[in-house]
C-alpha cells in the first residue's frame, strides 16, 4: 500500500483503484461519525457518500503536509450539519435563560453501556440535541463556535448541551427497557 502522500497523489490522477483504497481506508471510522449525526443508518450513508464526494472533489486543495483523517472527519461533519440544517429549523431553539430543567443530582457512569447502545441513545436525542452533544462532547468544539456553526446563540448551543445531557441520563437510568437499534447493520 502507498504512504498517505502517494495515494493521494494517485487519487488525484484519476487512479479509481487507490481512490477505492482511500475510501476503505476512511469510511468506516467516518460512517460512525455519521452515525452519531443523523437518526439512522440510511442518513449515515447518505451523508457519508455526499462527504466522500466532496472529499474527492477537494482533495486538490489539501494541504498534503498536514494529515487527512482530521480533515475528512470536518468534510463528514459539516456534511452531516447540511443534511440536517434544514431539519434544524422545523423545531424551535430554547434558549438557556428560558430553560427550567435541572440536571440530576447524581451522574450515571457509562462503564456499563456498550458503544452500539449509547449511539442509539445519542441517536434518540432531538435533533439539534443530537447535533450540539456531538460537536461539543465528542468533537470538542466550544459553544461560541457551535452557534457559528449552528447559526444560533451561544446560550441556545448551551441549553441544548444541558438538555442533552439530562436526556441521556434518564435514558441511561431507564436502561432496564430494551432500545431497539436502527442503527444496527443488518
Amino acid at each position: 500500500m502507498l504512504n498517505e502522500t502517494d495515494l493521494i497523489k494517485a487519487c488525484l490522477r484519476g487512479d479509481k483503484k487507490q481512490q477505492q483504497v482511500l475510501y476503505e481506508l476512511f469510511s468506516k471510522k467516518m460512517f460512525v461519525v455519521c452515525l452519531r449525526y443523523t437518526k439512522g443508518r440510511l442518513d449515515a450513508e447518505d451523508v457519508l457518500q455526499e462527504a466522500f464526494i466532496k472529499v474527492f472533489a477537494n482533495l486538490a486543495s489539501f494541504r498534503l503536509d498536514a494529515p487527512l483523517a482530521p480533515w475528512i472527519k470536518k468534510i463528514v461533519i459539516n456534511t452531516a450539519l447540511k443534511h440536517n440544517r434544514s431539519k434544524l429549523y422545523q423545531h424551535p431553539p430554547e434558549d438557556i435563560d428560558k430553560m427550567d430543567e435541572q440536571l440530576p443530582d447524581c451522574e450515571v457512569t457509562l462503564s456499563n453501556f456498550n458503544f452500539q447502545e449509547l449511539l442509539i441513545m445519542i441517536q434518540q436525542l432531538p435533533l439539534r440535541c443530537q447535533m450540539v452533544f456531538n460537536l461539543y462532547a465528542m468533537e470538542g468544539y466550544q459553544h461560541h463556535e457551535i452557534a457559528e456553526m449552528l447559526e444560533i446563540s451561544e446560550g441556545t448551543s448551551k441549553s441544548q448541551y444541558s438538555r442533552a445531557k439530562i436526556l441521556l441520563q434518564e435514558m441511561l437510568k431507564s436502561k432496564d427497557e430494551p432500545v431497539y437499534a436502527y442503527a444496527k447493520r443488518g
